[in-house]
């Protein structure tokens, strides 16, 4: 295939030795690029791909002058072998672990009792956000936030509480034979990280850029000096923020191109992408192929149902099912059929060790916290979804659920959905509308601005789709004054 003009340009920055960030939008073919810049080479590279199946798939599309690897491969080959004996050690429920670095008993923090399991579970949580973080240290700010301890004063008492076994439990993973936690891949990734290592290579290429935990990026800027540096990905796609990813994107000091024509969808749909990534004031907009007819209007059945989230698309199931689908979720029912088995712990009235929800002593108290605590709004799709159907039922359907290859429709969320596509796509209905979007009573009204971040993750839904796209959850869009564009 031709290359295209913008391919081109970056294939020449790439010759010039610049260093190179290419914003690569949904469908433009952005491994197809990096691998177009390092088969017009002759020098040794390095690939750093954001999972092991992509570092599998590429290496069938490099040349062999490029290694192509996952950040933890490196680090593995340098330090991680060490630590074999741990990584292979049996799971241990967390408040073993907690117990063993001398978490033994609950405390009160404000109006809720902390059990030692929620302390456990949240002191390991403390840890891997130090590993994903580019911090020499573990601080107050890598404490995790608890559901029913939001206030800044009851946090901070939690973080005083929590940070001694925080680094003791870091200490304890230094060791490379045996020690009370158990160690994971992140752990020998982050302590390969603080050697500041360098990666001997004379280009390296850094794909899915946007979703890069900062461990990662100070990995990958520390080679500046030696290495050419590109990184790839679309800062529009970045929606893992709460994960610890960061956008190194937008303020990489190179070279900035960028790659726009989509050949995934045709014109109609680039347009209704680039309503969001306005609304979400990314560096991009996209031109649709011509050839490619994608058509956006009613989908009666669809390939796949887009979910905001978790409990949205537990609705879009049951629903789904109700109407004599076979159904699938992308990523399988685990995280559903824990948190149904939360809710009816708490409904018989027993206390629940879901991350979630597990500082809550009854279903009415998780009731209250949904409906007058703003923290907990977003519980409240769960909250009715139980009290309207039961978990007995939820916990059929996801019993009923069929693998992808034997589904009629496959329910996602957004997030899931990142990095696929299908034919024909609906978005479900659990999309939030920004607050008084619908209120035309007066002309002074003004909708509220649409968060950068549902911008970011609406255009990841509408972008999934080659032939059909029915907007649905998110068509409020169109009556929306912020989402012209021009």
């Amino acid at each position: 295939m031709k290359p295209t003009d913008e391919q081109t340009a970056a294939a020449d920055a790439f010759h010039a030795g610049d260093h190179l960030a290419l914003q690569a939008g949904a469908g433009t073919g952005k491994t197809t690029t990096l691998a177009l810049l390092a088969h017009a080479t002759t020098r040794r590279g390095r690939y750093l791909a954001y999972n092991r199946a992509i570092a599998q798939d590429a290496r069938a599309r490099f040349p062999h002058t490029v290694q192509c690897k996952t950040a933890h491969a490196l680090a593995y080959a340098a330090v991680g072998h060490h630590y074999t004996r741990r990584l292979n050690a049996p799971r241990r429920p967390a408040w073993q672990t907690g117990q063993a670095l001398g978490v033994t008993k609950a405390i009160r923090i404000g109006d809720r009792e902390v059990s030692r399991r929620a302390l456990s579970n949240a002191l390991l949580n403390t840890v891997t956000r130090f590993c994903h973080s580019a911090d020499p240290d573990i601080t107050r700010h890598h404490v995790p936030h608890m559901r029913g301890l939001e206030n800044t004063d009851l946090h901070t008492e939690l973080a005083a509480h929590l940070l001694p076994f925080a680094r003791k439990a870091w200490a304890d993973l230094q060791h490379p034979d045996d020690g009370a936690v158990r160690f994971d891949h992140d752990h020998y990734l982050k302590i390969w990280a603080l050697t500041q290592p360098r990666v001997d290579t004379d280009f390296l290429l850094l794909d899915e850029a946007q979703d890069t935990n900062p461990a990662v990026e100070q990995i990958f800027l520390h080679q500046r000096d030696h290495a050419q540096l590109v990184m790839v990905g679309d800062s529009a796609q970045a929606i893992y923020q709460w994960r610890g990813a960061k956008d190194v994107m937008t303020g990489f000091d190179g070279t900035q191109l960028t790659l726009s024509q989509s050949f995934r969808f045709g014109p109609d749909l680039a347009a209704e992408a680039n309503r969001w990534l306005h609304l979400a004031d990314a560096p991009i907009r996209l031109t649709g192929t011509p050839t490619v007819p994608t058509e956006l209007g009613p989908v009666t059945s669809p390939d796949a149902v887009l979910c905001r989230t978790n409990v949205g698309a537990m609705a879009q199931v049951m629903a789904l099912m109700a109407a004599g689908y076979r159904v699938a979720l992308a990523g399988g029912g685990d995280s559903l059929r824990t948190l149904a088995q939360a809710a009816g712990d708490l409904k018989k009235g027993r206390r629940t060790h879901h991350p979630e929800l597990i500082l809550f002593p009854s279903w009415g108290d998780l009731q209250d916290y949904a409906a007058h605590d703003p923290a907990g709004r977003d519980l409240q799709p769960l909250v009715n979804l139980v009290d309207a159907h039961g978990t007995d039922a939820i916990l059929a359907a996801v019993a009923h659920l069929t693998t992808e290859p034997q589904a009629q429709v496959t329910v996602s969320t957004a997030h899931k959905a990142k990095g696929r596509e299908w034919p024909r796509v609906l978005i479900a209905d659990d999309f939030a509308r920004p607050d008084n979007a619908s209120d035309s009573t007066s002309p002074q009204a003004q909708p509220e601005p649409i968060d950068d971040a549902e911008a970011r993750l609406a255009y990841v839904a509408v972008t999934r789709t080659r032939q059909r796209l029915d907007l649905g959850g998110l068509s409020w869009v169109h009556d929306h004054p912020h989402s012209a564009h021009g």
